[in-house]
């Protein structure tokens, strides 16, 4: 049975955007090799695992995320520069141009996930009323949904850089659920974020459909689990 609403996250449920950033870093890091002195896999990874180690950090704390989630490229270039100077060699330059070419990177292979389309129309085709509910920049997520051709697909969307709030504020939530005109409980959450598309919904009344293309399997420190997990988005119609 379909309910009468979805909500949909956008990066890494509709579109591949961030998923399995260590291959990423480690493929941008070998063009920087000779600017790092890095001639070996080795120091590579050592370079990749500082910069995701800093990463981490910056985004496990809460009051600095908080001023950084519009900003994304911004915040990059500031866990490049503290992943550097992890290492010992602090280069605030060298550490920009690291994370502005794997910002567009990225940007260059964004794709959308093959059955997306297919699904979207199958619900919309069955009556289902659609949000599409994403974190990030106004700019940013607007020129996605358009290169993606989504704009028309869903009967409302709601981006965290014009709306005001992001997920996982529970007004997010009851906002989409109020411009569709449907209850909490008439309406599912897909995506691949847990705390986002997980937890954060369950408290509502939202069932949650935890989007999990890579299998990795349900966090080891979770305290709910998802109302159901995808491997693909055509599993929402089958």
């Amino acid at each position: 049975m379909l309910p009468r609403a979805i909500l949909f996250d956008l990066d890494d449920t509709l579109i591949r955007a961030y998923a399995q950033p260590e291959e990423a870093w480690t493929r941008l890091l070998h063009i920087f090799s000779a600017h790092l002195d890095a001639h070996d896999a080795g120091t590579i990874e050592r370079v990749r695992v500082a910069i995701m180690t800093e990463a981490r950090a910056f985004w496990s704390d809460e009051a600095e995320a908080a001023k950084w989630r519009l900003d994304i490229p911004g915040a990059r270039r500031l866990s490049v520069r503290r992943g550097l100077a992890r290492l010992g060699r602090p280069d605030d330059d060298l550490a920009d141009r690291i994370a502005d070419a794997f910002t567009e990177m990225r940007r260059q292979e964004y794709r959308l996930y093959p059955d997306a389309h297919a699904t979207v129309d199958a619900l919309r085709a069955a009556g289902v009323k659609l949000a599409l509910v994403t974190n990030g920049a106004g700019e940013t997520q607007r020129a996605k949904i358009e290169r993606f051709d989504l704009a028309h697909r869903f009967d409302h969307i709601q981006i965290e850089g014009e709306f005001g709030q992001g997920k996982p504020e529970p007004a997010v939530y009851r906002h989409a659920l109020e411009s569709l005109g449907v209850a909490a409980s008439d309406a599912w959450m897909v995506g691949d974020n847990y705390e986002w598309e997980v937890v954060a919904p369950q408290k509502l009344g939202i069932c949650s459909i935890w989007y999990d293309p890579f299998e990795a399997g349900v966090p080891a420190h979770a305290t709910v689990r998802p109302t159901r997990i995808i491997r693909r988005l055509g599993e929402l119609v089958e």
